[in-house]
């Protein structure tokens, strides 16, 4: 069984978990779990007020990354002035790969996901559950844009908003 490579995050560095997006690294701690001692990262997701624990050596297996390059950012602001791109499948089957994009971590995927689920003011009402993954998507990008940007999230959302809105016009 090869080791795999620990990734060389430090606290106070913030990361993207996939599920749960941008969170930062608090400190690195050792426990003992089931007899075996462990090397662990401690995340904090601070709007969700919640702690995880990511064991060091599974932390790329898990798709942990560090935040995305300005560039990346770029793009996925690029992406979000495309005309929304909605297949014609079932919305059960949409929502599914939309949930996967969101929880896939990777930032154009989500951006992808604001773009198709953007509605504006003059266009029909999102369901529920349309708009839950809509939200979820935005949350997602602006906390990732804010973070990448330094900026604060209510400034990042203004940003996104904007692009979004110049799309539309």
């Amino acid at each position: 069984m090869s080791k795999a490579r620990k990734p060389e995050y430090r606290p106070n560095d913030f990361v993207v978990y996939p599920a749960h997006g941008v969170g930062k690294i608090v400190s690195i701690e050792e426990r003992e779990i089931a007899g075996m001692n462990l090397e662990l990262f401690v995340i904090s997701f601070e709007k969700d007020k919640m702690t995880l624990r990511v064991p060091t050596d599974k932390a790329t297996q898990v798709g942990m990354r560090g935040l995305s390059s300005p560039d990346i950012v770029s793009k996925a602001l690029a992406t979000l002035k495309g005309k929304a791109r909605v297949k014609r499948a079932m919305w059960s089957r949409r929502a599914q790969e939309y949930e996967q994009k969101i929880n896939s971590g990777d930032l154009l995927a989500i951006a992808e996901v604001v773009r198709d689920l953007h509605r504006n003011d003059d266009q029909r009402e999102q369901s529920y559950s349309e708009r839950q993954l809509y939200e979820a998507a935005l949350e997602r990008l602006t906390r990732e844009v804010a973070a990448v940007s330094g900026m604060d999230e209510a400034l990042a959302q203004k940003q996104v908003d904007e692009v979004l809105v110049a799309r539309a016009a």
